[in-house]
């Protein structure tokens, strides 16, 4: 072995070594870079040649050589900030960004993200988010709303967002009546439903303030979002000898006769005395709690007079067992004409619902057919109720003699709504909050996933690309598939640790030293060899 092979060798060491200075310097410098993944190298050493000694055949190697420069993927620091749309990944996988106007997918844990002029999420260097959009849907079985992803992965765009109006399809109110007060509306003819005989839906004021004992509004909404004024009036009926200790309350549902738009058996509601009463019916109390109720809607072939008793039939129930009546609304389009808006049912919730859904007299037989609203007795025994019903928490009631109070009243339509904000779950949704007080699901984030990270090629930029040592990308939700989970209003930091980087640049600093030591020493060798000639 010649003293030249030591020359070599320490050339082979100063070159490892300057690399991996270069390493951990590119590392530091990196220290404060979001989501960077610091680099580890590793080495190996150079093949060996064969020599003869007395023992028989040996080795020795002829250097080092650098064999890997690997990302070091684990975990950052999460790090908190004040930006919804400042994303962390804490576990495995990657966010998925697309150049503009190209098909060429790249991946970053840096989740700083912000929206562009133009509405799409971009990362720093305006390349855009991907995710699957949302689908809003209604089961057919359930009745019930959720959100399911669908289609590919496109950019995430939030520019032409807006959040639907809603029509209001449930009202709920609950109020105390007083128990004290007297009846305000009487009738001979019909005294439990003395409020309906006197509403006059053609007058300037279709019910006096002398005619009811106490009313509660409610601002509902139309499937455009224009909001109407519902108006439920009470008033206590005046009971026989023959009522027992039960207390009888009439109630009506009400709109603005002008807003009222619906259209029975080929007659224009609005115009008539009718027009403007939506649901008519009684609640029974007993020691102050709601013990039965009756509810009555226009027939739906109903004809003639249409305040005519034998015009009313026993409501609808919602199949949560809530009766229900039919509103079909007016709004104005312009200043000379007016557009109907489709009749949608809206449920009526006072507090009490029929669990199989039927009405019952108080002797057990099934009233559902019943013919008019009401007979010329005030005995509260002929009175339909809610067959097999149930009382909510939250029911209409008769106790406090303080006077009449609303306790609890809403409903769940919605005018429209424009963007305002938006957050985004541990899953990857992100979700818009909108100006209406709703919130829409919007986007799914897609986070990508590999069977060797480390063979992805860095870009710069804080990006990754696929390539064949990589293997093909799998896109996935986050949280699914050994995927990590997001953390919003945070950001992953540099995974380096500086302390770990200088021991190592030590470490490198006296390899680089020993092995230019190796070459000063055996240039001093090979100069006695020279000095041998003299």
């Amino acid at each position: 072995m010649s003293l030249t092979s030591s020359l070599y060798q320490g050339i082979t060491g100063l070159h490892a070594h300057s690399q991996a200075i270069s390493v951990i310097g590119n590392n530091l410098a990196n220290v404060s870079t979001t989501g960077y993944k610091g680099s580890n190298i590793y080495f190996s050493d150079l093949i060996s040649q064969d020599i003869a000694t007395a023992a028989g055949n040996s080795q020795m190697g002829l250097g080092v050589q650098v064999a890997a420069i690997y990302a070091d993927f684990a975990q950052g620091a999460i790090e908190t900030t004040t930006e919804s749309t400042d994303l962390a990944l804490g576990g495995k996988g990657f966010f998925t960004v697309k150049r503009p106007d190209t098909e060429n997918n790249y991946y970053t844990r840096a989740g700083n993200f912000r929206f562009d002029s133009k509405g799409y999420l971009v990362d720093t260097n305006g390349y855009r988010v991907q995710g699957w959009a949302m689908q809003r849907a209604t089961s057919a079985t359930t009745g019930s709303t959720d959100y399911a992803i669908y289609g590919t992965p496109t950019d995430v765009l939030v520019s032409n967002f807006q959040a639907p109006a809603s029509a209001t399809t449930s009202i709920q109110m609950v109020t105390n009546l007083d128990p004290t007060s007297d009846s305000q509306c009487d009738s001979t003819n019909n005294p439990y439903f003395a409020m309906f005989e006197t509403w006059d839906g053609t007058a300037d004021t279709p019910l006096a303030s002398t005619s009811y004992g106490y009313s509660n509004t409610i601002k509902v909404y139309d499937a455009t979002g224009t909001p109407h004024t519902v108006t439920v009036y009470y008033d206590k009926v005046t009971m026989n000898s023959n009522a027992g200790a039960d207390t009888v309350w009439e109630y009506m549902v009400t709109c603005n006769p002008e807003d009222d738009g619906r259209t029975i058996g080929g007659t224009n509601v609005k115009g008539t005395s009718a027009a403007g009463i939506l649901m008519v019916g009684t609640i029974t109390f007993r020691s102050g709690e709601m013990v039965g109720q009756s509810a009555y809607t226009l027939k739906s072939n109903a004809s003639g007079n249409l305040k005519g008793l034998d015009q009313w039939t026993l409501a609808d129930f919602s199949t949560s067992g809530y009766p229900m009546m039919t509103a079909n609304f007016i709004r104005a389009s312009n200043a000379s004409s007016a557009t109907s808006v489709d009749a949608a049912p809206i449920t009526v919730d006072f507090g009490m619902r029929s669990k199989n859904r039927t009405w019952t007299q108080a002797n057990g037989t099934i009233a559902s057919n019943a013919s008019a609203i009401g007979n010329k007795t005030s005995s509260a025994g002929w009175l339909p109720s809610m067959g097999n019903s149930a009382i909510s928490a939250l029911a209409t009631q008769s106790y406090d003699t303080g006077g009449f109070t609303t306790l609890y009243q809403s409903q769940d339509g919605y005018t429209a709504g424009y963007l305002q904000s938006v957050s985004v779950s541990e899953d990857g949704v992100l979700s818009g909050v909108f100006s209406n007080g709703q919130e829409m699901e919007l986007y799914t984030l897609t986070i990508t996933s590999f069977t060797n990270q480390w063979g992805l090629r860095r870009e710069g930029s804080n990006l990754f690309s696929e390539t064949r040592d990589s293997g093909s990308a799998l896109t996935g939700m986050a949280k699914t598939g050994g995927r990590g989970s997001i953390t919003s209003n945070a950001l992953e930091a540099s995974n380096v640790d500086m302390a770990t980087e200088f021991v190592d640049l030590i470490t490198s600093q006296r390899g680089f030293q020993a092995n230019s030591k190796v070459i000063t020493t055996a240039d001093t060798l090979l100069g006695e060899v020279i000095a041998m000639k003299r």
